[in-house]
C-alpha cells in the first residue's frame, strides 16, 4: 500500500508539470509547522532560481493544478510555501484501506529475501549475564521486524562452544573426577547417558579452572592440549561436550524463553569448525591469505581508508584458529546453508573493527555473493545510575536471570499495592508489565547508545515507559469489551480533532517501520508508539465514545480506536512483548 507521503508527493509533482515546471521540485515532507499545516512542500522556492520568477508565483500556480478535494486547507504563502492539510474524505479512505489490508497495508519490502540475524553469541558452560541483554532484545526486535517486513528471518544464536572454555573444564573435571570413564583412553563402551555434573556445578567448574589456569602453567597447558584433542575427535572428551551442550543450551532456552527471545538456528563455533581447513587452504592458494611474523593474515586495508585497518589474523603463529576465522568459515556455511541476501550481526560496538576485518576478508575472498549485504550493529553499554557499567550490590556481573526476576518483583509489587487484577491474574499480568518495562526501556534507546537502568522509570504507568503503551492498550480493550464487536465496523471521517490527529498518527505507521528496518533502529518503533498513544489518550479523553447516542458515530469512533489498538499490539509484537487483558 503506497504511502500517504508519497502520494501527496505525486499529485504535488504532477501539479508541478501541470503549471509549466519541473517535476522534482514537487517534494513534499511532514510540515515542522504543524500549528499552521500538515504538510508541506518548499520546491518553489528552489524552482525560482531555475525559471527566474518570484517562488509566490510558482506557488500559487502550483495550486491552481492541485485538486482540492484531497484537501481541507492548499494554500500558498509568502515567500513560496505551499501547505497542505489532508480532507476528512482522504483520510477516511486511507485508513479504511490500512483497515482492510493484510498487515495494514505495509509494504513487504523483503519479499522473496532470506536474511540471517546473529544475535545470541554467549559461551557455553556459563551463566547468561547482564551483557547478553542487549544482543537478545534488539536482535529478537530486528529478526521480528525483519520478517514482519516480508523477509524470511532466521535467528541464529552462535554460541561459543568450541574455545579453551571447553579444554579447561575438562581438565579440571580430571581433577576432580580422574576415575570418570571419559578420561580412559582405552574405554570401549557406551558412556553414562546422565552428565557427570549439574548445570550449577558446570557454571562453578569453569571459574575455578579459568582462575587455575591464571597461576598453574601446567594446567594451563593441558587444558590446551584438550581443547586440541577434543578438536581433533577425542571421543571421550566429545562426550564430555555433549554433556556440557545439552545442559548448557536446555538452561540458556528457559531463560530466553522468559524473554520471549526464540532462535530458528542453535550453531555455534563447531558447526564452523569443519569449513576452516578448506576455507584456509583456498585462501593461501589464491594468494589472498599471506604470511606475517608466522601467522596467515589476510591484509584488508583499501586506498580510501582514512584510518588504518590492521589485516584480518586468519591463523595465528602457533596454528591455531581465532574468532575472526570462525567468524569466516560461519559465512561460509551460512551461504551454503540459507543462501542470504543480508547478513545482520549484534555485538558489543568494540567489536566494530573486528567485524569491518572480517566483512572486507569475505567480500575480497568471494566467501558471501557480491549483492549479500553484510551490516553490524554495534550497541552501548547498559550503565547503573552512577554512569558505570550495570552491577550486582555485591559490585559483580549480574546474571540475566536475575535482572529478570528483580524487574519481575519489583512490577510485582507495584501490581498488588495497587490491586490492579485479581490474585489469580498477577503472575500472568506482571510477567507481560515486567517484560514489557525491561524491553522497552532498553529498545526506546538508540542501539548505539549507551542507557542508564532505572527500574523505576522503566516500571512506571506514565510517561515513554512499556507499561504506559500496555495501558493504552489495555484501555482500549476494556471500551472494546464493553462496545462488542468491532472488526467489521468501517473507517468514518473524523469527528474531530482529536480523531483527525490520532488518524493522522496511525497513518504514519508503515513509514515508522521503513525508518526502524533501514537504520536498524527499534527506537524508531518506540518513538511512533508512543506518539500513537499520546494520541489515543487524547481522543480517548476528549471524546465520549460509549456515552455517544448516535450509533453510527460511535461505530465510528470504536472502529477509529480499534484499529490504533491493532497497530499498537502490531508494533509490541515486533518489539518482543505483549499486553495483558487488564492493567
Amino acid at each position: 500500500m503506497e504511502k500517504i507521503l508519497d502520494i501527496i508527493t505525486a499529485k504535488m509533482q504532477q501539479a508541478f508539470v501541470d503549471a509549466g515546471y519541473d517535476a522534482s521540485f514537487g517534494r513534499v515532507t511532514v510540515s515542522n509547522r504543524p500549528d499552521l499545516c500538515e504538510y508541506q512542500c518548499n520546491g518553489a522556492l528552489s524552482a525560482a532560481k531555475t525559471y527566474k520568477c518570484a517562488p509566490i508565483q510558482i506557488a500559487k500556480a502550483v495550486v491552481e493544478k492541485l485538486d482540492e478535494g484531497d484537501y481541507s486547507l492548499v494554500e500558498a504563502v509568502m515567500p513560496g510555501f505551499i501547505n497542505l492539510k489532508l480532507s476528512d474524505s482522504f483520510l477516511q479512505n486511507y485508513l479504511e484501506a490500512m483497515r482492510t489490508a493484510p498487515d495494514f497495508g505495509v509494504e513487504k519490502v523483503g519479499a522473496g529475501k532470506t536474511i540471517v540475524v546473529d544475535y545470541g553469541g554467549p559461551n557455553v558452560a556459563k551463566p547468561l549475564h547482564i551483557g547478553h541483554l542487549r544482543s537478545a532484545i534488539i536482535g529478537e526486535a530486528m529478526k521480528r521486524l525483519h520478517k514482519f517486513m516480508g523477509y524470511n528471518a532466521i535467528g541464529d544464536i552462535h554460541l561459543g562452544d568450541w574455545g579453551l572454555q571447553m579444554g579447561l573444564i575438562i581438565t579440571e573435571l580430571q581433577e576432580r573426577q580422574p576415575d570418570l570413564p571419559y578420561f580412559d583412553p582405552d574405554f570401549e563402551g557406551e558412556y553414562p547417558a546422565e552428565a557427570p555434573f549439574t548445570i550449577s556445578e558446570l557454571e562453578e567448574i569453569y571459574p575455578a579452572a579459568s582462575a587455575k589456569k591464571k597461576e598453574d602453567p601446567d594446567f594451563a597447558d593441558r587444558a590446551h592440549t584438550a581443547t586440541f584433542e577434543l578438536q581433533q575427535g577425542r571421543r571421550g572428551y566429545r562426550a564430555i561436550w555433549e554433556h556440557i551442550m545439552r545442559l548448557s543450551v536446555a538452561d540458556m532456552t528457559r531463560i530466553y524463553d522468559n524473554l520471549d527471545v526464540h532462535f530458528e538456528s542453535w550453531l555455534g563455533e563447531s558447526d564452523a569448525d569443519p569449513y576452516i581447513p578448506a576455507m584456509v587452504q583456498d585462501l593461501k592458494d589464491r594468494g589472498l591469505a599471506v604470511q606475517s611474523e608466522g601467522a596467515w593474515v589476510v591484509p584488508v586495508a583499501e586506498e580510501t581508508d582514512k584510518k588504518e585497518i590492521p589485516p584480518m589474523i586468519l591463523v595465528k603463529s602457533d596454528g591455531s584458529a581465532i574468532y575472526a576465522t570462525t567468524d569466516l568459515a560461519t559465512m561460509v556455511q551460512r551461504m551454503q546453508d540459507f543462501k542470504p541476501d543480508k547478513m545482520l550481526y549484534l555485538t558489543d560496538k568494540r567489536q566494530a573493527l573486528h567485524f569491518e576485518q572480517v566483512f572486507r576478508a569475505a567480500r575480497k575472498s568471494g566467501i558471501v555473493a557480491a549483492d549479500t549485504e553484510l551490516e553490524h550493529v554495534g550497541f552501548g553499554t547498559m550503565n547503573g545510575k552512577d554512569g558505570k557499567p550495570f552491577k550486582t550490590r555485591e559490585g559483580g556481573v549480574m546474571r540475566l536471570e536475575r535482572l529478570i526476576a528483580e524487574m519481575t518483583d519489583f512490577v510485582r509489587a507495584k501490581v498488588v499495592e495497587n490491586q490492579i487484577v485479581s490474585p489469580d491474574e498477577v503472575e500472568e499480568t506482571t510477567a507481560k508489565i515486567a517484560l514489557a518495562a525491561l524491553k522497552y526501556g532498553d529498545l526506546s534507546n538508540q542501539p548505539t547508545k549507551d542507557y542508564v537502568f532505572d527500574m523505576d522509570r522503566f516500571a512506571a504507568f506514565e510517561g515513554n515507559t512499556g507499561p504506559y503503551i500496555l495501558y493504552t492498550i489495555v484501555r482500549v480493550k476494556s471500551i472494546i469489551a464493553k462496545y462488542g464487536q468491532y472488526k467489521h465496523l468501517s473507517i468514518q471521517a473524523p469527528a474531530n480533532q482529536y480523531a483527525k490527529d490520532l488518524m493522522l498518527a496511525i497513518t504514519k505507521f508503515g513509514p515508522a517501520l521503513e525508518s526502524a528496518l533501514k537504520s536498524s533502529a527499534p527506537n524508531l518503533i518506540c518513538a511512533y508508539i508512543y506518539e500513537l498513544a499520546g494520541a489515543v489518550n487524547k481522543f480517548y479523553h476528549e471524546t465520549r465514545i460509549l456515552g455517544e447516542e448516535d450509533e453510527q458515530k460511535k461505530a465510528g469512533y470504536i472502529a477509529l480506536i480499534g484499529l490504533a489498538k491493532d497497530i499498537l499490539e502490531a508494533c509490541i509484537s515486533i518489539l518482543g512483548f505483549s499486553a495483558p487483558e487488564k492493567m
